[in-house]
């Protein structure tokens, strides 16, 4: 099922004229959860679900038949990883950011213990926040975009050793 603004636009109207304070809507593809806040409207989480990339044995990585990077700068859809690693890319094209404010702690950091649903970064995109989950349960052993760069929706975040 793909939602579009329309509908999600629907889905919110229908939620204001409502005594609701909080929906989950989710389906194969996307998880969405609106909450109210106070008596100030409501706010929007997303979660963009996506298999982890792992190596397929060729030293391939990535999720499409692109020729391996050669520049080696991680812009392509293969990424070099040494055996076993996998990479955790955003949910979409943004600015990556590692914590959750300028100032604050980083969500995780190199060496931290990470599950599935940990958020790693966000990613900001038209100023709308959307966290980045690891995907997989392991170590962080290595950040690839640096807190505030840019990342394309195939760059490779950070590198998460599984458990």
């Amino acid at each position: 099922m793909d939602l579009t603004p329309d509908d999600v636009r629907d889905v919110l109207r229908v939620l204001d004229s409502s005594g609701l304070a909080e929906l989950h809507l989710e389906t194969a593809d996307l998880t969405i959860t609106l909450r109210r806040e106070g008596g100030t409207g409501w706010t929007a989480e997303q979660q963009v679900l996506r298999a982890p990339v792992l190596e397929d044995g060729s030293g391939h990585f990535g999720r499409s038949g692109e020729p391996e990077d050669e520049a080696g700068d991680g812009r392509s859809g293969h990424f070099r990883l040494p055996d076993g690693l996998v990479a955790v890319h955003p949910p979409l094209l943004g600015t990556f950011y590692r914590a959750p404010k300028p100032g604050s702690p980083p969500f995780v950091d190199v060496g931290d213990p990470v599950a599935e649903d940990t958020v790693v970064g966000i990613v900001e995109t038209m100023k709308m926040m959307t966290p980045v989950h690891a995907g997989v349960a392991g170590t962080v052993v290595e950040f690839r975009t640096g807190n505030g760069e840019f990342a394309e929706a195939d760059a490779v975040l950070c590198v998460v050793e599984p458990a």
